[in-house]
């Protein structure tokens, strides 16, 4: 049976690898947990992001919309994001999700280094 998401793999250009290390460590304060000749694995906390230096050039968005990283404090997080220099393109905002029960949410959206579209949530 599944117990969650391992990991989230991208690909990159090998001369982003250091940008995209200094997003996912630096600013967004995950830990580094593997790193090889071709990649980096970083932690969430409950995942793990992966990311290939294997890539030969930009990348458009494909059916996958966005990640979603848990955070407490989703306004200090895009706060280190938007002064870092990455763009915050929606939020922060509340949010409830119209479900059955419903689903309250604080939540902002801004693109990484690959621009990858990541979601900065926490479940109110």
């Amino acid at each position: 049976m599944v117990k969650g998401i391992h990991h989230v793999s991208m690909k990159c250009r090998p001369e982003q690898l250091e940008e995209i290390k200094g997003f996912y460590e630096g600013v967004l304060g995950m830990s580094v947990c593997r790193e090889w000749a071709g990649g980096i694995m970083f932690d969430t906390g409950n995942g793990l992001i992966e990311v290939f230096t294997n890539g030969t050039e930009d990348f458009e968005k494909g059916v996958i919309n966005h990640f979603a990283l848990a955070t407490d404090d989703v306004d200090g997080l895009a706060d280190r994001v938007r002064k870092a220099g990455y763009e915050i393109f929606k939020g922060p905002d509340n949010a409830v999700i119209p479900s059955v029960p419903e689903f309250p949410l604080r939540m902002a959206f801004c693109y990484g280094p690959l621009g990858e579209e990541i979601e900065l949530f926490c479940e109110l």
